[in-house]
């Protein structure tokens, strides 16, 4: 019979079994340590274990880093050196090679050239924007830029706004390629003129009268069609966005929005944020209103092209330092800021255009230059918005220690969420765990991360890296984990 055992006769070994007997013990020796070695690795502290158990995530879908944040052994070490998908906490390493490459005080110029005569008061010719790949150019920033430029006196443009995004390479990927999604504000490409993520947030409510659905528009590009097709209804607030559909008519130029469907009296007000027009579009919609709102004129169209190096900028915007920046991008996890930063890193460290592999090989070569190996590292776009990213639990630890002891480390700790206070874990601990953790969070389908630093009650400070690769692990099994992790590594002595 097959995979059958024969019967066990009792009988002194021949001379030529005896090489197999050896090999046996040695085998079932090799075999004993490897199982050991397996549970050890396979450990957890009872009340994890007890969640593990009640959702049923198998032991080798966990991983689990904890040590002390000077120290060399780990308290808690479960399959450290098994790569995963970590979502959005390998933000924590893209921003953490950013400052120490960069420097904290790093910030991306916005240029203004005119290309043509200026009396003082008259641009009679081009007005060209240089961009930079400035992650933060919101449109308060971009309204106070072009205040700047009406202060030293212009008023009127007689000829075209140039665009030059030529510090980036072209992006090959499509906004929809992560999740079919294309006008969702997290999907939004890089770009090195990008103006607020090129998103607008919709705001949907009642008139007066509760006859018809209002929608305004933060902000309101000059050349965005919106069709209000939205009618109004009774009963309470529900239903997926409030019962708004959002419909892009032109997908190729995504100049024309339709709202449609049946919006509750009772949801008003109400928010959506959505992408619209594509890069060059947009900051040309954008600038012609507040250019506008301004006091401005301007009569020509749109152009691309590129600024020659012989020609000095009449005024340079300078961005919010990269530190500030940072916070911004880990306390809130935004994506698009995540992937500018990777491109300005490939810009910077090579010949412009920056692009997202020249950002990539900065982020490895760096690693390797600190001593530390980046065999289980899988970079995408270095926000984590990736089915394709890994890095493993120890590999992230190593980066938490070293970061925190470096000259930016306060920095650094600084733009993650203080842990049940703001950013992404608002709300998230109980009251005990409360401002005793700065933390990144992370989340997929299917994936769920938390890495970061704990003030343990003792007053040691414990490096935590967490990531739950299993079958509905985002949909709170993996959290209610991890949460459980923070509060036992709070009560380390």
């Amino acid at each position: 019979m097959r995979g059958s055992l024969k019967p066990f006769s009792p009988r002194y070994p021949r001379l030529s079994d005896l090489g197999t007997i050896m090999f046996m013990r040695w085998l079932f020796i090799f075999s004993f340590c490897c199982i050991a070695y397996s549970a050890s690795e396979a450990q957890l502290p009872s009340s994890l274990d007890r969640i593990r158990q009640a959702h049923g995530i198998p032991y080798e879908d966990v991983s689990l880093v904890v040590r002390e944040v000077d120290g060399d052994e780990s308290v808690l070490a479960h399959f450290p050196d098994v790569p995963r998908n970590p979502a959005s906490t390998i933000k924590l390493l893209t921003t953490w090679v950013a400052l120490e490459v960069l420097g904290p005080t790093y910030s991306w110029p916005t240029e203004i050239y005119f290309l043509g005569d200026w009396d003082g008061r008259q641009l009679n010719g081009d007005l060209a924007i240089k961009g930079y790949g400035d992650p933060y150019l919101v449109t308060e920033e971009f309204w106070k830029l072009l205040g700047a430029l009406r202060r030293i006196g212009l008023e009127e443009i007689n000829g075209d706004l140039i665009i030059d995004d030529s510090f980036f390479g072209d992006v090959t990927e499509s906004p929809g390629d992560f999740d079919g999604q294309p006008y969702r504000a997290y999907n939004v490409s890089p770009n090195a003129l990008l103006i607020n993520f090129k998103a607008v947030r919709f705001q949907f409510l009642t008139d007066p009268n509760d006859r018809d659905v209002i929608i305004t528009l933060d902000p309101l590009p000059e050349n965005l069609n919106v069709v209000n097709q939205l009618s109004l209804t009774d009963g309470p607030c529900r239903g997926y966005q409030a019962g708004i559909s959002f419909d892009v008519r032109d997908p190729e130029t995504a100049k024309m929005v339709v709202f449609s469907g049946f919006f509750p009296k009772a949801c008003s007000p109400y928010y959506l944020s959505r992408t619209v027009l594509e890069h060059d579009t947009f900051v040309f919609g954008v600038f012609s209103t507040l250019w506008r709102e301004l006091g401005g004129q301007h009569h020509g169209g749109l152009s691309r092209g590129v600024v020659s190096d012989e020609i000095r900028p009449v005024l340079t915007w300078q961005s919010r330092p990269l530190a500030e920046v940072i916070r911004s991008i880990n306390k809130y996890s935004n994506n698009v800021m995540t992937r500018q930063l990777l491109y300005t890193l490939g810009a910077e460290n090579s010949t412009a255009p920056g692009t997202r592999e020249d950002g990539v090989e900065v982020i490895r070569s760096y690693l390797v230059d600190r001593g530390l190996s980046p065999e289980s590292l899988v970079i995408d776009n270095g926000a984590g918005l990736s089915r394709e990213t890994r890095i493993s639990a120890a590999l992230l630890a190593e980066v938490l220690q070293l970061a925190e002891g470096g000259p930016y480390g306060a920095e650094f700790v600084a733009s993650m969420s203080i842990g049940g206070l703001d950013g992404t874990t608002r709300g998230r601990f109980s009251n005990q765990e409360e401002g005793r953790a700065h933390i990144k969070t992370g989340r997929l389908d299917h994936v769920t991360a938390l890495a970061g630093y704990v003030h343990a009650a003792s007053g040691k400070t414990y490096v935590v890296t967490a990531m739950v690769n299993t079958p509905d692990a985002h949909r709170g099994p993996g959290e209610e984990l991890l949460n459980e992790l923070v509060n036992w590594v709070h009560a380390l002595p």
